[in-house]
Parts: structure tokens; C-alpha cells; sequence
């Protein structure tokens, strides 16, 4: 087996103009540089930095938390913010920058959590404010605050192991003893190296009724009583059981949190006091500005930024005679006032990464509070049995206190003390130190029998202590009583409000906020789109174009109707027709490529208004074939403007029809032929790239280069040209059929 050679055995070559020194340079294989380079750094940040285990937290999370718990600050007053961003660099080896941003997401002033660790007092800044700036930590003071005492538990009782600190010196909690899953209810996100993590929080009465529930039964149906996320920031959830089932079952998904507001009748505004937990007040004034400056919405005379010390409260004054429920519903949909927030519960089992759903992750949890409890009832007996080895070594010498005290007085050294009550007595080393430490005071017998009147009941115990260790029943009691206690003492009402009927409402006042109208559309052969209204047309109905462009398609519709445009790199672009403003005859128009964001270089060739989506769409291709596609596989959600693979990519696009009834084509090929076929003869596809049907056959570099309705051709002998059976290779067209060169395509 040949010898794997280390970077240093690797093949060496000189660089002579290395800063015009002579350079020796090592080459390493890429596949060396990722194992020992690229891959512990990769390990380091998943295991070590981003990603939170059962517990809940980070480990930057457990060392400050663990620092202050050592500092005494659950239970002493507040101290600087700087003398605990010191002490946690003791156990946090990274920047004191970092570890205060730590401290400020775990505060109560910053607002990001449901449940805050940090009792903070000063400036330190809100989750919803993307340029509010927090305090410098020499201004600031915090403390623990209450709830810590759960995470702290009965930490000195072996609940959990404990590891050195990254220079040896210290110990620190590898987890902390949580009571209840504060991995469910505390917030956290995490971006590691190929992997991400993002829990979002709820409810903890809800996580401590569920998880009572799920231990009484495994079966339990969660969605019953953890009914939704609740987000630190309130806000109304779009109540979706599919979705949050999704979520529930996968770990993976996203769910809507909308804005709360309130209509001041007597100012006409609109005050916004609660926004989703996934944006800020800043995005949302940025959105709405950009929003009024493109005249997409015209109802907002101003709109200001009042938060307070009182919190939240972002102002909209309303411009007369304006629905503030229909202007919401339609700043619902145009920005982050309704925003998605995305589920992905990526935690740490053992150091390995997991993406569970909350069933998953309740059952890790239950099984590691369980040897949690196990290992503090199991330590609390042991101290006990300790005990009452020491008390047993005293009452073996109840019976002759004259001999205990002969045996010392007569033993001349020291060190033979307890050697010769070992031997007198027969009792180990250890009864026999705690026997001669006894005070001289309290060599009594009255003294000796209360201490022995112990063992009983410490028996007892000890025996009591032995059957919860080896009976799971009694560790889940243990842990359902800690829960139910959690709850009285810490369980708060929902922030976020579930909205159960939206899907109904929204549907109903989505139509409305579109001005209904009848336009003209005009499409020139270069791409430029031009809204015209009745009116406006009748004005002047010359239309202007670019040098060497002119007319290529036209419609009659509705400025609430869709837009189909298909490009050359077999893409179609959706928008609607309300996004374009109106325009004059005599402007150029819309540059279709712009306007929708094509791709550099993409082009437009054909375009057509969908309607209701009945109907099919026709593709003619240069290699003689056709595809017919219901119209219906083009319908998408609103929200999405582009899809990819829209047509065939087998060859170049020569045109497309829109089929609301049959009809006659003719088609024309490069070397003179024509044929006429009736679209009735192909069968719609459901698959948007099938390659067709071929219609016409072709010779060798030959293709079809133009495709007509019969009815808008100059042919005059149709039988000559009209295909029995299809493929066929056409008929070189007479001179009376040919008539005028066709330059464009009207529809």
C-alpha cells in the first residue's frame, strides 16, 4: 500500500518573482487543503458556534449565561454590562463586541426573545429597529433575571456533565439543566458552513401542556394545544393547518405573520403597532416610500416613524375619502407588513446535526431531562447513603462511649487515633474519622442517639430514592410537576394573535384594489408595450415607433388582466396589466426586457392576455413541428413573475397562437413550400415542453420560416396546400397564391 504523502512531500516549484526574492512554494492536492484546512473550521462552526443543542442555546448563549450564574447575578443586583463581558472572556475566547451582541439579543430591553435571560437596565436597543443602536456595555447594568433559576436548577447536583474551558483552567456546563424545552421557546438562528439553523419560539404554556401531554401519551396530537408559533413581536399569524402541520411534522417550512393596526377615525390615520417578528420598522418605511414615489399607491398623504418609550408605532396619514381596509389589504401584499417567516429545526443531538419536527424533538428532550432527573435523584441518594454510613459508624459505638474515648486517650500518636477505633469498634477509615472529629461537647449519649434516630428514616428515603432512579414512571411525574410548576410560575398570554379566517377576507378584497377599465394593448416587434384607454386612443390612434421597428401584436382587455411574454430563451414572464401605466399613442412605450427584468440579451417573440386560462396555446418551431399546451399549465400563484421552461428548447420559436377555437394554419418553408393543416387534428398536452407533433416535413437545412392563419394569407388554391395526413413536406407555392409578403402578425 503505497505511502499517503503529506503536504511537505508534495512537488515543489520555484517562483522567482515572489517580491524579487526567491521563493520556495508547496503545492498541496485541493482534496488535502479541504480534509486538514477547510474541514475543521467547517466542524468548529456547525458543532461549536451556530447551531443550538436540546438545551436551547449556543454555546456562546451558555458561557455568558453560565458567568453570570457564577458572578452570583441571579439573586445579587445588576452590575456593569462591561464587568460580565470581562468575566464570560474567561470562557468565551472571541471579541468583547461579540460577546455584549450576545448579551443584547438575550435582554429584555432588545426585545427578542419571549422569555428574556438577561434583566437589563439602559439603552439596548429593539429587535423591530434595524438602525436603533444599542448602549456601549460601560453604560449599560444587567442581572439574570427569574426564569434563570429554571436553567439553573440544581446544576450542582451532577445534572449535567462539565467540560474545560478552551485553556484548561476552568469548568463549564456542556448543557445546561433546563425544566422545560426552552429549545421551543426561545427564538434562534444559526447560519453554520452548508447548513443553517432557524427555530422560531412559542408559546410556553402551550410547550408545557404539550409536553405534559406527550408524556402522559406519545400520540398526542400536537397541533392541539401548541396551536402556532408566537413570535416576541406579536403581530396576527395566517392561521394555515397544512403548513403548520408541514412545519410540525418535517422541522422545514414557513408560515405569515401580518401587521397589527388600528384606524384613528377622528385623525384619519392608520397606526401600525405590531409587525412581523422578520423585518423591522425601517424595511417597512423604505417599501412603502418606494411604493408612493411609483404612484402604486396614491392613498398615503405621509407616513412617520413615532415609536416611543411606550413602544412601536408607525403612522399613516390617509388622504380623504380613503378605505384604510382596503389600503392594509393591499400594503398586506406590496410589503413587509406581511411577511413569511421560515422554519428550519436544525439542532445538535450528541454533535450531529438533526432537522426534526417538534414531535422529534420533544422526544429528545423528554429522554434528556429524564437522565437529567435521574442523575440528580441518583446523586441526592448517594449523598444520602454517605450519610448514613457515617451515622451507622456512630451507633456501632452508642453502646460503649467509655471505650471510645479509652481508645483515644490511651493511644499515644496521633495517626493511630483512627486505626485503633477501626480495629476496637469494627468500623471503615471514613466512620472512624467522622467518630474522632466528634467535639469533646458532644460525646454524650443524648447527642449520639438523635444522630442515630436518623438512620431509620434515611433508610427509608435511601429505598425511596432507589425506586425513582430505576422506575421511569416516576422521573416523567417528576418532570410533568416541574412543567406544571414552570407554567404557574412563568406562562405568559399569546403575543401573536391567530387569524383563522383571512384566506376567506383576503380573496374577497383583492379584486377591488384594482381599477377596473378597458385598454388597448399594442406589442411592436422590438418589445415595447403600450397601455392605451378608449379615450385617449380616439385622441390620436398614429402610433409611434422606433427606426426600423412597427406593430407586431394587438388586444382589447381589462387593466386588470394578465400578460403572458415569451422570450427566445423559452421563459414566460407574468405581470398584469395595472403595472403599466396608461400611455399616448405618440410615446414609444414600456421596454418589455426592462420592465420585467429579463436576462441580458433575452428577447421578446410572442405575448398574449390568458383570460380565465382556458383554452390552449399553439408553439410552431423552425423544424417543422407544433405543440399544443393547455393554457392552464401557465397559471401560477400571483407572486411568481417568471417560468422557466416554458416551451420546447428542441429549436428556435417561429411563432405562437392563442386557441380559443379551432382554426386553419398555413405554413411556410425556407425553400418555397407551403402546407395548411386544422388544429384540430392535435391532441393538448399538459406538459409545457413537450417537443409536438411534426406537421411539416423538412428537408435537410430547410425550415419553417413563417406561420399564418389561412384566413389572413393571400392562398387562393387551399386544396393544393391542405394536408391529408400529417407530417407531409407541402407544395412549392404558386405565384397567385403568394400575393403580399406578410410583415407582422395581428391577434
Amino acid at each position: 500500500m503505497a505511502k499517503k504523502k503529506t503536504p511537505q512531500e508534495g512537488k515543489k516549484f520555484d517562483n522567482p518573482n515572489v517580491m524579487g526574492l526567491h521563493a520556495e512554494v508547496l503545492e498541496q492536492p485541493i482534496t488535502e487543503t479541504l480534509e486538514l484546512n477547510y474541514m475543521p473550521y467547517a466542524m468548529s462552526v456547525i458543532v461549536s458556534r451556530a447551531i443550538p443543542e436540546i438545551d436551547g442555546f449556543k454555546p456562546s448563549h451558555r458561557k455568558l449565561l453560565y458567568t453570570m450564574y457564577d458572578m452570583g447575578l441571579l439573586t445579587k443586583a445588576r452590575t456593569k454590562s462591561a464587568n460580565v463581558v470581562g468575566a464570560t472572556m474567561k470562557l468565551n475566547p472571541h471579541g468583547d463586541a461579540a460577546i455584549y451582541d450576545t448579551m443584547v439579543r438575550l435582554s429584555r430591553g432588545y426585545g427578542a426573545l419571549l422569555h428574556p435571560f438577561v434583566d437589563s437596565k439602559g439603552n439596548f436597543g429593539k429587535v423591530y429597529s434595524r438602525d436603533m443602536a444599542w448602549a456601549a456595555s460601560r453604560y449599560t447594568e444587567v442581572k439574570l433575571d427569574t426564569i434563570c433559576g429554571e436553567l439553573f436548577r440544581d446544576i450542582d447536583q451532577d445534572t449535567v456533565d462539565f467540560v474545560d474551558n478552551y485553556d484548561g483552567k476552568l469548568k463549564e456546563p456542556a448543557l445546561l439543566p433546563t425544566t422545560f424545552p426552552n429549545v421551543l421557546v426561545s427564538a434562534n438562528q444559526g447560519i453554520a458552513v452548508g447548513m443553517a439553523s432557524n427555530l422560531c419560539g412559542f408559546n410556553l404554556g402551550e410547550v408545557c401542556d404539550t409536553t405534559i401531554a406527550f408524556l402522559k401519551n406519545p400520540d398526542h396530537d400536537i397541533l392541539s394545544t401548541l396551536k402556532a408559533p408566537d413570535l416576541p413581536t406579536g403581530g396576527e399569524l395566517i392561521y394555515d393547518a397544512a403548513a403548520l402541520g408541514e412545519i410540525y411534522r418535517t422541522g422545514r417550512g414557513s408560515f405569515k405573520v401580518r401587521a397589527k393596526w388600528r384606524y384613528l377615525k377622528s385623525e384619519n390615520l392608520i397606526e401600525v403597532y405590531e409587525i412581523p417578528y422578520s423585518t423591522t420598522s425601517e424595511a417597512i418605511m423604505d417599501k412603502v416610500s418606494e411604493l408612493v414615489k411609483a404612484g402604486k399607491i396614491k392613498e398615503i398623504a405621509d407616513m412617520r416613524d413615532e415609536t416611543d418609550l411606550t413602544g412601536l408605532k408607525l403612522a399613516i396619514d390617509l388622504k380623504r375619502g380613503t378605505d384604510p381596509d382596503k389600503l392594509m389589504s393591499k400594503l398586506f401584499r406590496m410589503t413587509p407588513l406581511m411577511d413569511s417567516q421560515s422554519c428550519n429545526f436544525n439542532v445538535l443531538i450528541a454533535g450531529m446535526p438533526r432537522v426534526m419536527g417538534v414531535r422529534e424533538i420533544l422526544e429528545e428532550w423528554t429522554a434528556w431531562r429524564a437522565d437529567s432527573v435521574r442523575r440528580r435523584v441518583y446523586f441526592n441518594m448517594k449523598k444520602k447513603q454517605d450519610k448514613l454510613h457515617l451515622l451507622q459508624g456512630l451507633r456501632r459505638i452508642l453502646l460503649d462511649i467509655d471505650r471510645a474515648i479509652q481508645i483515644i486517650r490511651e493511644t499515644e500518636e496521633d495517626a493511630e487515633v483512627v486505626p485503633n477505633l477501626m480495629i476496637g469498634f469494627g468500623i471503615d477509615q471514613v466512620q472512624a474519622e467522622y467518630v474522632a472529629d466528634i467535639r469533646l461537647r458532644n460525646i454524650n449519649k443524648e447527642y449520639i442517639l438523635k444522630r442515630t434516630q436518623e438512620v431509620d428514616s434515611l433508610e427509608a428515603e435511601i429505598e425511596d430514592l432507589q425506586a425513582t432512579v430505576n422506575d421511569p414512571k416516576r422521573i416523567r411525574k417528576i418532570i410533568i410537576g416541574e412543567l406544571t410548576e414552570v407554567k404557574k410560575k412563568y406562562a405568559v398570554p399569546r403575543r401573536t394573535d391567530i387569524l383563522y379566517e383571512y384566506e376567506t377576507e383576503n380573496a374577497q378584497g383583492e379584486e377591488d384594489d384594482t381599477p377596473d377599465y378597458p385598454v388597448h394593448l399594442f406589442l411592436s416587434r422590438e418589445g415595447y408595450l403600450k397601455k392605451i384607454t378608449p379615450q385617449s386612443l380616439r385622441m390620436a390612434s398614429d402610433q409611434k415607433y422606433k427606426e426600423g421597428d412597427g406593430p407586431f401584436l394587438y388586444w382589447e382587455g381589462s387593466n386588470r388582466d394578465e400578460l403572458l411574454v415569451f422570450t427566445d430563451r423559452q421563459q414566460c414572464y407574468k405581470t398584469r396589466l395595472s403595472e403599466f401605466d396608461d400611455s399616448k399613442a405618440s410615446v414609444l412605450g414600456d421596454y418589455l426586457p426592462t420592465k420585467l427584468g429579463m436576462d441580458g440579451e433575452e428577447r421578446v417573440l410572442w405575448a398574449c392576455i390568458p383570460g380565465d386560462y382556458s383554452g390552449q396555446l399553439l408553439f410552431c418551431f423552425e423544424n417543422g413541428k407544433t405543440a399544443r399546451v393547455e393554457l392552464s399549465a401557465y397559471q401560477t400563484q400571483t407572486r411568481r413573475k417568471k417560468l422557466t421552461g416554458a416551451y420546447s428548447d428542441k429549436s428556435p420559436l417561429v411563432t405562437a397562437f392563442l386557441l380559443r377555437e379551432e382554426l386553419e394554419l398555413a405554413l411556410y418553408s425556407s425553400d418555397g413550400r407551403c402546407m395548411v393543416f386544422h388544429t384540430a387534428v392535435l391532441a393538448p398536452k399538459t406538459t409545457r415542453t413537450t417537443q409536438g407533433v411534426n406537421v411539416m416535413a423538412l428537408k435537410p437545412k430547410r425550415t419553417v420560416t413563417q406561420v399564418l392563419p389561412l384566413a389572413e394569407t393571400a392562398i387562393v388554391n387551399t386544396a393544393r396546400y391542405r394536408a391529408r395526413s400529417l407530417p407531409v413536406a407541402g407544395s412549392i407555392l404558386r405565384e397567385e397564391d403568394r400575393g403580399e409578403k406578410q410583415m407582422s402578425l395581428l391577434e
